[in-house]
């Protein structure tokens, strides 16, 4: 966004839970207009609770409780610049260890048969909300990139490309809107 040259950029974090995305980019970005939603009012919470530690930065940010752009008023259609999302992705037939089904709810795991639930829905509605040239990045499992790549050209997203993990793994689909 910095590299961009907008000078207020608006940004969206689609189902923040803890807000470590929307709030690493109130800090980072100076200006940025953060918006981080969630459909758990308990992930809010601790949302809400993170944002008292990012100081001045927090004066930037709006939190909005409801399912993914359900959340988000009306005025920022067209007008965001980047969302970001690590929405549930797993397959309701896929293996969780133990410990993340005792601590994750459900609802931020699994998104259906394919785990793509979530990512097809996502993908469809952006484009309504990205501003002409806005950018969408979305977390996922490294074997979905290729079925949601190609769910992103055929909701028009153009620009298309991946990104690795840290452990080297491409594991975020990056796409653009269409200028």
């Amino acid at each position: 966004m910095r590299s961009a040259g907008i000078d207020r950029p608006v940004a969206v974090d689609l189902g923040t839970g803890s807000g470590a995305i929307g709030l690493s980019i109130a800090v980072e970005v100076e200006r940025a207009e953060v918006w981080i939603t969630d459909a758990s009012a308990d992930a809010l919470v601790v949302a809400r609770s993170n944002l008292t530690g990012i100081g001045r930065a927090a004066t930037r940010v709006q939190v909005a409780e409801g399912s993914w752009f359900e959340a988000l008023p009306e005025d920022l259609v067209g007008a965001v610049d980047v969302i970001v999302s690590n929405p549930p992705y797993v397959a309701l037939s896929d293996e969780v260890e133990d410990i993340v089904r005792e601590w994750e709810p459900q609802s931020a795991l699994f998104a259906g048969e394919d785990g793509l639930d979530d990512i097809r829905m996502i993908l469809e509605d952006a484009p309504a909300w990205l501003r002409p040239g806005g950018v969408l990045i979305l977390e996922m499992d490294p074997g979905q990139l290729e079925t949601a790549s190609e769910l992103a050209r055929s909701f028009g997203f153009v620009g298309i490309e991946t990104h690795a993990d840290l452990a080297g793994r491409d594991r975020a689909l990056i796409v653009r809107r269409a200028s």
